[in-house]
């Protein structure tokens, strides 16, 4: 169903303007919150523990417990006496396939990793946490971290994730609170410094944005695109209105100690789609009294940048990602 609906039906490519193609931007993602409405009404039932009914099925218990934590208790067994049930007992639930499908695939990233080249290990994703498989700014915030040393410094990781960005720092020497607002991001980066011995160096907070008390460097690698969010998943990625990046950077002077600085991590994406005027990050920060002192740059290499039937595909291959380094 998901290749049927994926094909036919798309919006013919317009002008290659700010605004055609930011028109063309709304018309897919509009695209696909339908297809993925429409695939959500299909369901299968769960039953007690978790189990699947259905013939050739996985055993999906502890995917599912993973994502949904442990299944309801079980009744009391029946009676000696009583008749045994000829079905298997009656489903917990209906539970969209897509989201099966999801946890099956979280729990997967989880048990296997993602490695990071520039950590020198691999960080597990739980379902619901942003898995880190575009590596750009992972690997500009390490290239910062050589260029800029973060020995014995005190470092704020602001909506952390996995922890990838909080590990890298930790493994380089900083002493790093890392934030999110998602339950889910802070188990799994707290599960990640653990498993690479770096709980010492890494304290994982539920937190929105900052943790109360200033540092001397915030790293952050907000979403980058200012349209809705149509998932948890999503806000990864999508921020509403641009709404996260004003006020990350809006609160950057009280959450850094004197001398302090921010490493941003941002695309231009967004700009090349004219959903964010140009520009927006450095009026942002000199707002807030801050000057963007150094850029470094990387160019993406995911799969997208290279499928030429994405409608957005001369976008998606000229796209920059940035560190913008910034101080009062």
């Amino acid at each position: 169903m998901g290749r049927r609906l994926g094909t036919g039906g798309r919006t013919p490519p317009g002008p290659q303007t700010p605004q055609g193609l930011a028109s063309l931007f709304h018309a897919e993602r509009e695209r696909i919150r339908l297809k993925h409405e429409l695939l959500g009404l299909l369901a299968v039932p769960l039953l007690e523990g978790y189990r699947l009914d259905l013939r050739g099925a996985p055993d999906v218990r502890e995917a599912v417990s993973e994502a949904l934590g442990p299944p309801p208790t079980s009744p009391p067994s029946p009676s000696p006496l009583s008749p045994s049930p000829a079905a298997p007992g009656p489903p917990l639930g209906l539970l969209p396939l897509r989201d099966l499908l999801g946890m099956i695939g979280a729990h997967e990233w989880r048990r296997r990793g993602v490695p990071i080249p520039a950590l020198g290990a691999s960080v597990h994703p739980h379902f619901g946490v942003y898995a880190p498989v575009r590596r750009e700014h992972v690997d500009l915030v390490a290239r910062a971290a050589d260029t800029w040393p973060v020995a014995q410094r005190r470092a704020i990781d602001v909506g952390t994730g996995t922890g990838v960005l909080a590990l890298l720092l930790a493994r380089r020497g900083a002493n790093t609170i890392a934030t999110d607002i998602e339950p889910r991001a802070v188990d799994c980066a707290r599960e990640n410094a653990s498993r690479l011995g770096l709980s010492r160096r890494v304290e994982v907070v539920l937190a929105d944005l900052f943790p109360g008390e200033p540092a001397d460097l915030v790293v952050s690698n907000p979403p980058w695109i200012p349209a809705p969010a149509h998932s948890t998943l999503d806000r990864a990625i999508y921020d509403p209105g641009g709404e996260v990046l004003s006020r990350l950077v809006t609160g950057l002077p009280a959450a850094l100690g004197p001398g302090g600085e921010a490493w941003i991590v941002l695309s231009d994406l967004a700009e090349r789609l004219g959903l964010r005027p140009k520009g927006q990050l450095e009026s942002l920060s000199a707002a807030a009294g801050l000057r963007v002192c150094d850029v470094l740059e990387a160019r993406p290499s995911h799969p997208r940048t290279r499928d030429l039937a994405d409608p957005l595909f001369e976008a998606r291959a000229a796209e920059v990602v940035r560190l913008f380094r910034l101080r009062r």
